[in-house]
């Protein structure tokens, strides 16, 4: 079931999943029906810009969509030093004195040799965004960070428990604890992207197991670029395992006849090795789908664009996803 009780949404996948892309995606189905939502990356690679089609993103909140039925989606890239400086102008009254130490370079020093500094800076940003509210009422419905690959997010995630510990007292122990809190809460859910491939399916299947460890609230698992089968689900598995990746071609071919179509003996070759292929392929899908399951997240599939006549993702693209989103339940 999907997590409708969480307000950050953390993205991460391996590399090359298609994250950035589903992370926007997930923002704009979230934002559907007139609610509010923020997107949120922390790599500096200025993908959401790229994907809206807009100049680089500032640090400040921008809007960079309207969702279906008046909705709003707005981006922001979390840079570490400009976050250190908004800590020293909101917990210290230093906001000259910060920009001093930016020009002197102690900020990057800091970062450098407290390299965990650098996550904690842009962790409690983004809890500060998901947290930020006015009289009751939340500044957004719901936060999507477009977090690092699966590699790296648990520890991204949790450095602040550590650095919560390092702190005793003061604003920096007050900060951590409650980045901490908001992380390690129903508020919280992770989700990973992945495709139906042998090793984003076990780091997949890995993550979650970390997550599980770290006590973060693993959300769903979105397979991305999933493909439909043009073949029965007997075919295509008979074909993969019991044929041993073979295809009878007279049978083929007459089936072929009786469609009212005559093919040469190099055409029926070429359909029949494709044949193969793709029952092959289909039947490695099924497979990473039953792996996928036994992790016991919700299982959401997004199709493969360039599978329904498309070209890639583009804006008319992500749109296309968050309503396939939608129809899987999430809000």
């Amino acid at each position: 079931m999907w997590p409708a009780q969480a307000r950050l949404h953390v993205v991460t996948g391996k590399g090359g999943t298609g994250k950035t892309t589903v992370a926007a995606a997930l923002a704009v189905a979230l934002a559907t029906g007139g609610r509010k939502t923020l997107l949120v990356e922390v790599e500096g690679r200025q993908g959401i810009a790229h994907l809206f089609d807009i100049p680089p993103l500032p640090y400040q909140e921008r809007r960079v969509a309207v969702a279906p039925g008046a909705g709003e989606v707005r981006a922001l890239a979390v840079d570490a030093e400009e976050a250190l400086l908004e800590y020293f102008a909101m917990f210290y009254n230093l906001g000259f004195a910060g920009r001093t130490l930016r020009r002197m370079g102690a900020i990057e020093f800091a970062t450098t040799l407290a390299p965990g500094l650098r996550d904690v800076l842009i962790t409690g940003k983004v809890k500060e965004a998901t947290t930020r509210a006015r009289d009751g009422i939340h500044s957004y419905d719901a936060v999507v960070l477009d977090a690092p690959p699966t590699g790296r997010v648990v520890k991204f995630l949790d450095v602040t428990r550590a650095m919560a510990d390092l702190a005793k007292v003061g604003p920096i122990h007050s900060q951590s604890k409650g980045v901490v809190r908001l992380l390690h809460s129903a508020d919280t859910a992770v989700h990973v992207v992945t495709l139906l491939e042998d090793l984003p399916v076990a780091e997949t299947l890995e993550t979650v197991a970390e997550l599980d460890l770290a006590d973060l609230r693993p959300g769903a698992v979105l397979v991305n670029r999933a493909r439909p089968s043009r073949l029965p689900e007997h075919f295509a598995a008979t074909t993969a395992d019991g044929g041993n990746g073979r295809v009878d071609a007279d049978r083929l071919r007459a089936g072929l006849l009786a469609s009212g179509l005559d093919l040469d003996d190099a055409a029926l070759d070429g359909l029949v090795a494709e044949t193969v292929e793709h029952a092959l392929r289909m039947d490695a899908e099924q497979h990473a789908r039953a792996r996928l399951a036994d992790a016991g997240m919700p299982l959401i599939e997004l199709p493969d664009l360039t599978e329904i006549g498309g070209d890639g993702v583009d804006l008319g693209g992500i749109y296309e996803l968050a309503e396939v989103l939608r129809e899987q339940g999430v809000r």
